[in-house]
């Protein structure tokens, strides 16, 4: 039997520096290739970011790496022909609206077309301020929108732009890339967050992790991603710089707490638990989150994972919890998310929506377990 093509045009697979949705697409891309999807991840060489590799280009994927340059982009969306599934991410970095325009039209006739949202609360808000975007025309010509997050809000959102239909795939957890590991010194600390500095994110790192450490000064903080490094924290918190994936699990395994912070925007619309969630629990730490909405739909506030809704209950939790409870909710989150939330049953849940296209029929959603 002939695998499915698929032509993936994303930000990078091979490069987590500035790219969050890097393990996002490595896990459920992996995951697909098992499921027996041929599989080209097309990428440009933009922000540094093969400087900054955090994999060679595996076995389970074709890399392709091009130019950030017009011809060279032309050159690689014009590859999409050759396909059966052709997909566009947003926030590629480089020419994102060219880049539509010309995987779309190169698409074979026949060809699943998708636009898969990685940010959706950002892409709607930029939509819907501009009646003309290319991407809100481009819309009522494609066969499927995918968001890693958003839930009924950004379904709704889409489907009132025009899309045919949108489906959130939620982030997960890929067993074999993030688990429990031994424990490392440099990684020591009370509480750590880690994530890219951000507009949209930096009055929320405020409030839920700089604000705790000038309560508790005798606490140790660690703050890991992009761009914190010379900004103004208190003297407990140290900036660790841009973390390795391959350093996220010792990372995770050698704080009390591991702290998800929600951007602005996806704390708004909810129904967005971020890849640093089902990572921190694969590999057994306790999570400890801001307050969103939908967060019970994927682990259990109290028995799977601690919700804080201002500084002063993150300093409670980081004060105030025993180190066996927090082992304890770390080992009921990893059960959950390895049941739940692996990249294996999103994989699932794609290859059914795939399916189901190409038969010409609506599937039934299958989203996570609420």
């Amino acid at each position: 039997m002939t695998r499915p093509k698929i032509a993936f045009y994303g930000s990078s697979l091979l490069s987590a520096y500035w790219n969050g949705a890097a393990t996002y697409y490595r896990g459920l891309l992996r995951a697909l290739a098992a499921r027996g999807y041929d599989i080209t991840f097309y990428e440009p060489d933009a922000f540094d970011r093969q400087a900054n590799r955090d994999i060679d280009p595996p076995d389970w994927c074709r890399s392709v790496v091009y130019d950030a340059t017009v011809p060279a982009l032309k050159r690689a969306a014009a590859e999409a022909a050759r396909a059966d599934i052709v997909v566009k991410a947003s926030g590629v970095g480089f020419e994102d609206d060219l880049l539509l325009a010309e995987v779309m039209a190169a698409a074979r006739p026949g060809a699943l077309r998708i636009f898969w949202d990685v940010d959706a609360p950002a892409t709607l808000a930029e939509l819907q301020a501009a009646a003309d975007h290319p991407l809100r025309r481009a819309l009522p010509g494609l066969d499927l929108v995918l968001t890693y997050g958003g839930g009924d809000p950004v379904e709704r959102a889409y489907l009132a732009l025009g899309a045919a239909e949108c489906v959130p795939v939620y982030n997960a957890v890929d067993p074999e890339t993030h688990h429990p590991v031994p424990p490392q010194q440099k990684y020591a600390c009370d509480l750590v967050f880690l994530g890219n500095r951000l507009p949209d994110r930096e009055a929320r790192v405020e409030r839920f992790l700089l604000e705790p450490a000038r309560i508790l000064p005798e606490r140790r903080f660690l703050l890991g991603g992009s761009g914190w490094p010379g900004a103004d924290l208190p003297a407990n918190v140290r900036a660790a710089g841009h973390v390795p994936t391959a350093d996220h699990n010792a990372m995770n395994c050698s704080a009390r707490l591991v702290l998800n912070i929600a951007r602005d925007s996806m704390a708004s619309t909810g129904f967005s638990p971020a890849t640093r969630v089902f990572e921190a629990a694969g590999a057994g730490a306790c999570v400890l989150s801001d307050e969103w909405e939908g967060i019970e739909m994927f682990l259990t506030p109290g028995e799977e994972i601690l919700v804080a809704r201002d500084a002063q209950d993150v300093a409670a939790c980081v004060d105030g919890m025993r180190a066996d409870n927090l082992a304890a909710i770390g080992a009921r989150a990893r059960a959950r998310v390895l049941a739940d939330h692996s990249y294996d049953r999103r994989a699932e849940q794609v290859d059914a929506l795939f399916a189901a296209r190409a038969e010409g029929r609506t599937p039934r959603r299958a989203g996570a377990r609420a």
